[in-house]
């Protein structure tokens, strides 16, 4: 019966649009599908970083779409806090079915458009099989390691030939797909010297082999078509990351790499600059640039020749504001001020003042449905130095908007809810406590004295925080 409802469902669809191109209309597209385990009762359709719609599931976790006119691209759609890249183009009637616990590794597509957006989907499953073994093989020689590398790429490559000798796809999709391979493959690249040499070592960038980034000649700052595209955005991230060490290290006497100098990440947003023209582009590379210095950086006396260099160059309003914002929190949240008595929601759905409940030495972390993995990591952290401090109280906070969806992916995974809160205000709160990693964990003292209003569980020195402040 599931298998008559999609045929029939994609019959009507493709018919719909097929009449809209008779009748002189601009080409549409239908996007449809069925979850299984839904975490919330709707699905978020966007491209461009722009949401088109917010689309309801009926009663059986069914939803359909039709995007009029549709503009040939990616588009993502997003649930329960997953996100995944559709390719569509006009006329496509795409129907797909997934099961939210699994969402990656469950998520078919079939109708027309369908083959394509399977393939893309096989490559992305594919590029997570494979970077365990190529962060393996950056333990070699620069020289091993460029040969098996190249080697794997020129495996993906011949299958993307064939594909598209076989189905005959179109330009814009030949041009998505080669991106996947090229930018997925030149970062491996760009990330090798720091796996390879080490912080010690990396002013032995030289001494990688003259051809090791040839590739570099190929690459398009200013890709209209990828700007949203995981696999590029996350090459330029790396990219930028590399050279502006290569120029750091030209005129500076630093032995050792601190990717959390001053200097570096001014050289970083500065080559940011000079490289990319398109507005979009750009100013997503400098805002996250300028996100992961603040948050990663305690010397807040840098924070502001940092941010005179970020407004000369980023023309975004909304990301000058955030920056500006972020810092401003930030200075507010040095150790020994009190932490704002933000107000928060319980198990129960009680609203509680953050001072109701912290009586002990506390560290608080925070989770997000966007994501999982980090979800899943913190809660498991968490529960393993409960056991060996049992002096200081952990506590979890849902930073997601929404007031029950955060309790429902807390029993999904069969959590206790004991010491689980959600911001009453997710997004007041997130501002006031200059909440733009996930990352981030806060120390405090039992009257809500900040002891470290920035650190990680997972860094190295995590466990002497704690008992400094146990200590205390």
């Amino acid at each position: 019966m599931k298998h008559l409802y999609l045929i029939i469902l994609l019959s009507v669809c493709f018919t719909a649009c097929k009449k809209d191109a008779k009748h002189g209309n601009e080409s549409c597209a239908f996007l449809g599908g069925e979850i299984i385990n839904p975490s919330n009762r709707f699905v978020v359709i966007t491209q461009d970083n722009n949401v088109i719609d917010t689309v309801n599931l009926d009663q059986e976790n069914r939803f359909l779409f039709k995007i009029n006119p549709v503009n040939s691209g990616l588009y993502t759609f997003s649930h329960g806090g997953e996100i995944q890249m559709i390719f569509l183009e006009p006329n496509d009637s795409i129907i797909f079915r997934l099961n939210n616990l699994d969402f990656d590794e469950s998520l078919v597509f079939t109708g027309r458009g369908a083959k394509e957006n399977n393939y893309l989907m096989k490559m992305f499953l594919q590029n997570e099989e494979i970077n365990p073994v190529i962060l393996r093989y950056s333990q070699a020689s620069p020289k091993v390691f460029k040969h098996k590398v190249d080697s794997i790429k020129a495996v993906f490559q011949e299958d993307l030939d064939d594909f598209t000798a076989k189905y005959k796809t179109s330009e814009r999709f030949n041009h998505i797909a080669q991106a996947n391979i090229d930018y997925n493959f030149y970062a491996q690249k760009e990330l090798y010297p720091f796996t390879y040499y080490g912080n010690n070592e990396l002013k032995n960038l030289q001494s990688l082999p003259k051809d090791f980034y040839n590739y570099r000649a190929n690459i398009d700052y200013n890709d209209e078509d990828l700007k949203d595209y995981f696999p590029y955005f996350t090459f330029l991230k790396y990219h930028f990351n590399n050279i502006a060490l290569q120029k750091h290290f030209s005129h500076s006497n630093d032995s050792i790499f601190n990717n959390k100098s001053l200097d570096y990440n001014l050289d970083k947003i500065q080559l940011i600059d000079s490289l990319v023209s398109n507005d979009s582009i750009k100013n997503s590379l400098l805002n996250f640039a300028a996100l992961r210095y603040i948050n990663s950086s305690n010397r807040i006396e840098d924070y502001t020749p940092y941010l005179e260099s970020y407004l000369e160059k980023s023309t975004s309003v909304k990301y000058n504001n955030q920056i500006e914002s972020l810092i401003k929190s930030i200075k507010k949240l040095s150790p020994g001020n009190k932490l704002p008595n933000t107000l928060v929601l319980n198990n129960k759905n009680e609203e509680l003042y953050l001072s109701d409940f912290i009586k002990r030495p506390t560290a608080i972390y925070f989770w997000s449905f966007s994501f999982k993995k980090h979800f899943l990591d913190s809660h498991q952290k968490a529960h393993e130095l409960m056991k060996k401090y049992p002096e200081v109280d952990f506590i979890a906070m849902n930073i997601d908007k929404g007031e029950n969806e955060w309790i429902n992916y807390l029993n999904q995974y069969q959590y206790p809810l004991k010491n689980e809160y959600h911001f009453k205000n997710p997004e007041l709160s997130r501002q006031m406590l200059a909440l733009n990693s996930i990352n981030r964990v806060m120390l405090l003292n039992k009257d809500l004295t900040i002891v470290n209003s920035n650190t990680n569980m997972f860094s190295k020195d995590f466990e002497e925080q704690l008992l400094g402040m146990i200590n205390q």
